[in-house]
């Protein structure tokens, strides 16, 4: 394969690097302070870039045994390639991440972590990490994750009868079983304990199990209480199916109402309260849904980000001075699922939209027109047409059935075609001078 005549900004670093390095300077011997260690289709990898991705991976497994170091650059290099690859197929295809797009995905990680964006810039610079490229790999990734789900998740076909298939089997029925989120708080008593320690544990258990069902915070009266192992989490024991439940919860928990309280359970360990923080699976699954419409303008390259706002703000209001929602969506719309009808997105259930979208949504009264607003895939306009309440339970459990076997197939092509773009593509690796 030629490489193709464009020089971009890494190449012609590279070539300035390499002119200066070479030119003859008096009484001086130079020494490269980088070199390009591989070459990908359009693209190069530099050997600082290699370096940097090394050393974060032995400050994130410090104590833990890794390859010889020769070993393990072989295989980070393998993997830089690799994405190299395929951030350049996101390129020619246009697929990007805007910076509000990668603050939105910083915050939910920071999130999921239990932490705050100070607390997660702190915890990357413990790792050695610069927050700066932190943003730029969390960028890289989320690009590469679109492309393998466009070129790959979108060859994942799943039918009905493959899902049927699944939830008959003993796999797929315990996969999706009834699960619980549970709450654990532990009043320790010792192996020997007296009667009157004994019932100073009952009594401060029966008195936590009042104070929580009269309003207080779970989280954190198990901090300051619980002798259980996840004290300092607040108690949480994470999602667990029944059967994976501990013996002496698993009568309990199915019993209790999502939020509900448990009276103290004795052990040999002590006096126990569960929670049941939430619920999901099972035969009975209600949940709200909205039934709305949107209009949705994208920035292309066509039309810029100001033209976009533009746009959505015309289109909000003409709908304001009574124009049809309707047609203007089939004419103006850029998501071609609702686009077709009007903008309709059918029947909503709650935490199924991104985030910008549900808080505008939640936000609209039934019949009324939001201002516009933007998501992560552009500027909108939406309108809520009715709420209702449903059970869920088998759609939920095939939801689920669907998810678990596409994952799977997934896992299974991914590897396949990652072996195939890397054959199909010029790669160069430079040995070293």
């Amino acid at each position: 394969m030629i490489i193709k005549q464009v020089i971009n900004h890494r190449w012609l670093s590279a070539m300035m690097a390499s002119l200066l390095l070479s030119a003859p300077m008096a009484q001086a011997k130079l020494e490269p302070l980088d070199r390009i260690t591989a070459v990908v289709d359009d693209d190069i990898i530099m050997q600082s870039e290699l370096d940097a991705r090394v050393n974060v991976i032995k400050n994130q497994r410090k104590g833990m045994r890794l390859p010889p170091d020769l070993v393990l650059q072989n295989q980070v290099l393998e993997r830089l390639i690799i994405e190299s690859i395929q951030l350049q197929m996101a390129e020619r295809s246009g697929i990007r991440i805007s910076d509000q797009q990668l603050n939105q995905i910083i915050a939910t990680i920071a999130k999921q972590n239990g932490l705050s964006i100070k607390q997660f810039q702190q915890a990357l610079a413990k790792d050695g990490v610069n927050y700066a490229e932190a943003r730029n790999q969390i960028r890289r990734e989320r690009i590469i994750s679109e492309v393998q789900r466009y070129r790959v998740g979108n060859t994942v076909q799943i039918s009905e009868q493959d899902i049927d298939s699944f939830l008959n089997s003993a796999r797929g029925q315990t996969a999706t079983s009834e699960e619980f989120r549970i709450g654990h708080i532990l009043i320790q008593v010792p192996s020997q304990a007296k009667n009157s320690e004994l019932n100073k544990a009952k009594k401060t258990a029966q008195g936590l199990v009042k104070t929580l069902r009269n309003g207080g915070n779970f989280e954190q009266i198990a901090i300051a209480n619980s002798d259980g192992r996840n004290a300092l989490k607040g108690g949480d024991l994470g999602w667990r199916k029944e059967a994976e439940l501990p013996s002496l919860f698993a009568d309990i928990a199915p019993t209790l109402k999502k939020g509900g309280i448990s009276d103290p359970i004795r052990s040999a360990s002590g006096f126990h309260i569960i929670k049941v923080t939430d619920k999901r699976g099972g035969n009975e699954q209600i949940v709200r849904q909205t039934k709305a419409r949107h209009i949705l303008i994208q920035e292309s390259t066509i039309r810029s980000e100001k033209d976009s706002q533009k746009l959505i703000n015309d289109i909000y209001q003409r709908v304001q001075k009574g124009e049809d929602f309707a047609e203007l969506a089939k004419e103006f719309s850029d998501d071609p699922g609702s686009k077709v009808n009007g903008g309709d997105l059918n029947w909503i259930n709650d935490g199924d939209m991104v985030p910008a979208f549900e808080k505008a949504m939640k936000a609209s009264q039934k019949g009324e027109v939001s201002k516009p607003f933007k998501s992560r895939f552009g500027w909108h306009i939406l309108e809520v047409i009715d709420y209702r309440q449903k059970d869920m339970a088998e759609e939920v459990q095939r939801n689920q059935a669907r998810q678990l076997l596409y994952s799977r197939r997934f896992e299974e092509e991914l590897p396949i075609w990652l072996r195939q773009i890397r054959s199909e593509s010029y790669v160069e690796i430079k040995n070293e001078q």
